[in-house]
């Protein structure tokens, strides 16, 4: 019975931040897509992590929010077409809303190749794709 009580933790853990009040055919309003969205880029996907600017003393700077920068991290051992600099997200993700639900429902780019590591190739369901996408546009750079 471990292997049930994991796939039971999984689905709570996924459902969870949905909150389950929407049933009307699970369609989300645009407040709890972006919700959803926002757990699933800060939370799950971490994309902080490449795609936020670090500040003097190597920390994230939370004002400048996936604006993009450096990757501040290089790989343990020497990898081909690795990726120096993590493109902006916040408010406009690279490509049309099309191409970023493609990228992340199938891992593939509007280049048609695999995004450069660190990327990964995420496998997201349309609609959590739809949600990281309505979050990430909702973010308002500064000016």
């Amino acid at each position: 019975m471990p292997g049930r009580a994991l796939v039971v933790l999984i689905a709570t853990l996924v459902a969870f931040p949905l909150g389950l009040q929407n049933h009307d055919n699970n369609r989300a309003t645009e407040a709890d897509a972006v919700a959803r969205g926002r757990y699933l880029v800060e939370g799950v996907a971490m994309c902080g992590s490449c795609h936020t600017p670090r500040d003097q003393q190597g920390s994230a700077d939370t004002g400048r929010l996936l604006l993009g920068g450096p990757v501040p991290f290089e790989p343990a051992r020497p990898t081909e077409g690795w990726a120096a600099v993590a493109p902006r997200l916040a408010g406009l993700p690279p490509g049309t809303d099309a191409q970023f639900i493609t990228l992340m429902m199938t891992g593939i780019s509007r280049t048609g190749a695999r995004p450069r590591a660190p990327m990964p190739q995420f496998r997201m369901t349309r609609a959590d794709a739809e949600a990281t996408l309505a979050y990430l546009k909702s973010i308002k750079p500064p000016e």
